[in-house]
């Protein structure tokens, strides 16, 4: 198989392929370009880990920051202003692939301040203003689904802005955030919002989720606990997707599909495979669904074209055996609550940290521009 044929077949399957990555370089040398046309690469992620790489390497933002120095922009100022260039850039190399979809895909996500996780009011009035300064239709605006966080969902769908729910950990917590998109487009269409027009997406994080249950199970140690590595993220995202099936056929969703609304596809995040001694195309390969979204750094990109393989559907009808996964861990004594509480707090503290280092770099560049 060649790169294009083992990718084309991922596609084919229906499953979005989009980058968890984004830089001016990759802009500016025509790579992301190059991704779209022969990796099937439709959609694009960022967070704030990404920009602070981003800016912490090359020279592409030199100009840009000489700039910003010369007319004394704030630190915070002049974050903005180059995560929103490099956005709508990228939204702009994404159009065709937007228009050619009907607004599916095409879609580039651009993440509200992480340090208002915890503040409604705050997120959801950023999330309207990045909305308004990218002004790009095919803009994703990533708001965490803290508790705090999905009101705010609900009000930045009531006005008509399209949504990228981020931190997804619990099947629990990812019923609220279907509540949450629900209750937006109601309060969108009250609004008299075209809901054809708003898309969602709500990215459940999964190789983070092995990545904590794991060394509780080896510190548990019996052989019952050791069996079951490796094993709870893939079960876990199969719960949420027997949830969305769930979900977007209720009656609830149905008034407002019959309104032109589009469900709110999962989307897998955080498929980098840590652990060395899975493949490193597991949370891809083991999560084909049509429907959904999978998003991932280039390495996996690049490991799933040389290598990956698509072997069916590996997600519809498997719920139960996830269930008994699940089963198999509390009966072993893993605290499963405990696993997703740590999970968002450190999600959260990860995402502060990265944009505290992101200001922290654009900082000191402003300083020697001067």
């Amino acid at each position: 198989m060649s790169t294009n044929e083992r990718l084309a077949a991922l596609a084919a399957a229906g499953v979005s392929i989009w980058l968890d990555d984004l830089s001016r370089e990759r802009l500016r040398s025509g790579n992301l370009r190059e991704l779209i046309e022969d990796w099937h690469v439709v959609g694009v992620t960022t967070n704030p880990t990404i920009f602070a790489a981003a800016l912490s390497h090359g020279e592409a933002y030199d100009e840009q920051v000489r700039e910003l120095a010369s007319r004394g922009a704030s630190v915070a100022d002049a974050v903005r202003e180059i995560t929103v260039a490099d956005v709508q850039q990228a939204c702009d190399v994404f159009s065709g692939t937007w228009e050619t979809s009907g607004g599916k895909d095409g879609r580039v996500s651009l993440e509200v301040d992480p340090g208002l996780a915890h503040e409604t009011e705050a997120t959801a009035a950023q999330a309207l203003d990045l909305w308004k300064a990218v002004d790009r239709p095919n803009l994703m605006v990533k708001i965490p689904a803290t508790l705090e966080g999905l009101p705010a969902i609900t009000q930045a769908l009531s006005e008509g802005v399209s949504v990228n729910v981020t931190l997804i950990f619990s099947i629990e917590r990812y019923r609220a955030v279907m509540d949450a998109y629900l209750e937006g487009l109601e309060r969108a269409s009250a609004n008299g919002h075209n809901l054809a027009g708003i898309r969602s997406v709500a990215s459940f994080f999964v190789s983070r989720v092995d990545t904590e249950v794991d060394p509780r199970l080896e510190k548990l140690g019996t052989p019952e606990a050791l069996a079951l590595r490796g094993k709870a993220a893939v079960a876990n995202a199969r719960l949420a997707h027997a949830a969305f099936r769930e979900v977007f056929s209720s009656d609830r969703w149905e008034a407002l599909a019959g309104k032109g609304a589009n469900p709110q596809r999962p989307l897998w995040a955080s498929t980098g495979v840590k652990n060395k001694a899975y493949p490193d195309t597991l949370y891809v390969s083991e999560l084909v669904v049509s429907d959904t979204v999978n998003t991932m750094p280039e390495a996996t990109l690049k490991a799933f074209a040389d290598h990956g393989e698509v072997e069916g559907d590996r997600v519809t009808g498997l719920a139960d055996d996830a269930r008994q996964v699940f089963d198999g861990l509390t009966a072993v004594g893993v605290d499963v609550a405990d696993v997703f509480e740590v999970l968002e707090r450190e999600g959260v503290e990860k995402f502060i940290g990265s944009w505290n280092e992101l200001l922290e770099t654009v900082g000191h560049q402003l300083e020697a521009a001067n």
